[in-house]
């Protein structure tokens, strides 16, 4: 079913025949109401400027954290309605992800699609909870599986009724605190039917640290983004802070918002080349 807005019918399993591709982008999590609503409005404009279907990001909770006294979150269901509040107020398709299946029903409330995060992408019962709430299920690869062990966790979606899906590559684990893309598996996974996405900022953390902060290397934003536009990606995935440093949560891979607009003219460009 497609994702429709005032500006634009987003249907993702028809997306990879654009000259374009789709967008999630926003914080890595929710830290309050006007912070949300600004980065919402700011990226709003920018991709209708420029003629990008924009999905809103912003993750209500974090549980993968390396410290417990790590943030989390400002409460489920007030970061919940912020979600709610940013889809009502720019008429825009909003995502987050879900980390226990008690989580799907509740979520898909307030979101139009629902993200599995890589370290859960073998999770079946998390899968089938997502699936059956019929909204688009978003899964990241986990950076542990190879490119082609993904079409298992998408058949369990399929299995459970829901042939909306989206796959996200965010890179694979390489040593202890590394990650590298393999930029072939965008279109091996793209043989199995769906729309894929590149998480750009998420592929360049640094994860495992010593210091129990996971380290980045947001100076490589731009590298991954534009390989993965010139090998025909159908969706970016960008995380994006107007202060990345003040972050409560992926400072350290963050792109500073004021470079958002230069950065997707840029991979516009590659896009309508090829």
């Amino acid at each position: 079913m497609p994702i429709t807005t005032n500006r634009t019918m987003i249907n993702f399993k028809n997306l990879t025949q654009k000259d374009s591709f789709f967008l999630l982008a926003g914080p890595c999590a929710i830290e309050d109401e006007k912070r949300t609503m600004d980065i919402a409005g700011k990226i709003t404009g920018i991709t209708e400027k420029l003629g990008i279907p924009y999905v809103f990001k912003g993750s209500y909770k974090k549980a993968n954290r390396s410290k417990v006294d790590s943030f989390t979150g400002i409460g489920d269901e007030k970061a919940l309605k912020i979600l709610g509040k940013v889809r009502e107020t720019f008429h825009i398709p909003t995502v987050t992800d879900i980390h226990e299946t008690t989580d799907a029903v509740r979520a898909a409330e307030y979101v139009d699609v629902l993200q599995i995060p890589a370290f859960l992408s073998r999770q079946t019962d998390l899968l089938v909870a997502a699936a059956q709430t019929g909204k688009i299920v978003n899964i990241k690869k986990g950076q542990f599986l190879s490119p082609a062990a993904m079409k298992f966790a998408v058949q369990k979606v399929i299995d459970s009724g829901n042939s909306q899906i989206m796959i996200t590559e965010r890179g694979t684990t390489f040593g202890y605190t590394d990650l590298i893309v393999d930029f072939r598996g965008i279109p091996e996974m793209q043989t199995f039917g769906f729309p894929v996405v590149m998480d750009v900022t998420h592929s360049l953390q640094q994860p495992n640290q010593a210091s129990g902060v996971t380290g980045g290397m947001p100076q490589l934003i731009e590298t991954i983004a534009k390989a993965a536009v010139a090998v025909g990606v159908d969706g970016l995935f960008i995380e994006t802070h107007p202060e990345p440093c003040k972050a409560l949560s992926d400072g350290a891979n963050m792109l500073p918002l004021h470079l958002l607009e230069t950065l997707l003219e840029k991979l516009l460009r590659i896009r309508r080349v090829l």
